[in-house]
């Protein structure tokens, strides 16, 4: 397997360690609260058969609910839901113009074993995949049947992060796939394991400006890295990022359709509901609309990404 990589950041004199609150920006207002996670994503694909194919027999993750349009995924051995898949016949692949909207979906496996042992099990299979060494995480990227990006990652420990001033070094370096897959070695894959989870999403969007005030200022999101060409990260509780945004797509995109394979939401978990309530306020503040749904808050970015934030997780 060969490993492939985009541009290299961060190539800096003088990184030291990135040890608990000596880097990042806060935002200017509100600011999510250090148990922040990501929950469910929602996907909207042409083929549930076809999708399910994909996630639940080349991914293992396992179907944990199943409708007449749509069937909820997670691990193969807890209830926790990672992603949901929504049909709509004949929509239209993802990747034949340049969108707004998702760029990829993370899943996070909880050590590098796992993660070998799924690059295996692909590789096995014949599926392709592109790679990265991000220096805070090992990385393997692909696309699933719409063409909707996926990355499979695994983090490397927090003591093994490095910084330039406040920023969190990060770049895209060719993987050590041998040694990914040695990890993984004798491991047989019987399905995602438990303790996978939503690790980030990665959006297409408009300009940086709008999303540093959208997610940053509004939602709460720390600046994580601001430096890398064409791109900023953002994350809470010190995590190297909950979410990327980037303006790959070039100044021509237009958002993803109603009849286009596509994010539908991604969700926000915070641990009470009057952080909420918080998010709510810090939005209103940067001039962003939102709206309730029950205990939840729904917002839309500016190029229309859904983005859901819920409590008591």
């Amino acid at each position: 397997m060969s490993a492939t990589t985009d541009d290299t950041f961060g190539r800096a004199d003088g990184a030291e360690p990135a040890t608990p609150g000596s880097y990042g920006r806060a935002p200017r207002g509100t600011r999510l609260p250090d148990a922040t996670r990501l929950g469910p994503v929602r996907l909207q694909v042409a083929d549930m058969e076809r999708s399910l194919g994909f996630y639940a027999g080349s991914l293992g993750l396992r179907v944990l609910d199943r409708g007449p349009s749509g069937a909820v995924l997670g691990t193969v051995d807890d209830e926790r839901m990672l992603v949901e898949l929504r049909e709509r016949p004949g929509a239209a692949p993802a990747g034949g113009r340049p969108q707004l909207g998702l760029y990829h979906v993370a899943l996070l496996l909880p050590e590098r074993a796992a993660l070998g042992a799924l690059v295996g099990h692909l590789a096995a299979r014949g599926v392709r995949l592109g790679a990265g060494d991000h220096l805070v995480s090992e990385a393997f990227y692909l696309n699933d049947p719409d063409g909707l990006g996926l990355e499979l990652y695994a983090d490397r420990p927090r003591d093994a992060w490095r910084r330039v001033g406040d920023e969190l070094l990060m770049a895209t370096d060719p993987v050590d796939a041998d040694g990914v897959l040695a990890a993984g070695a004798g491991r047989p894959w019987t399905g995602m394991p438990a303790g996978t989870s939503v690790g980030h999403v990665h959006l297409h969007v408009g300009d940086l400006e709008h999303a540093g005030a959208f997610y940053g200022d509004g939602l709460g999101f720390d600046r994580t890295v601001w430096s890398y060409p064409g791109a900023l990260f953002f994350g809470a509780g010190g995590y190297h990022h909950h979410l990327g945004a980037n303006t790959w797509a070039g100044p021509g995109a237009e958002a993803a359709g109603e009849d286009d394979a596509r994010l539908l939401e991604w969700t926000i978990e915070v641990p009470r509901t009057g952080d909420v309530d918080a998010v709510a306020r810090g939005l209103a503040d940067e001039g962003f609309a939102a709206a309730r749904d029950g205990v939840d808050l729904v917002a839309a970015d500016p190029w229309g990404t859904v983005v859901r934030v819920t409590g008591a997780h």
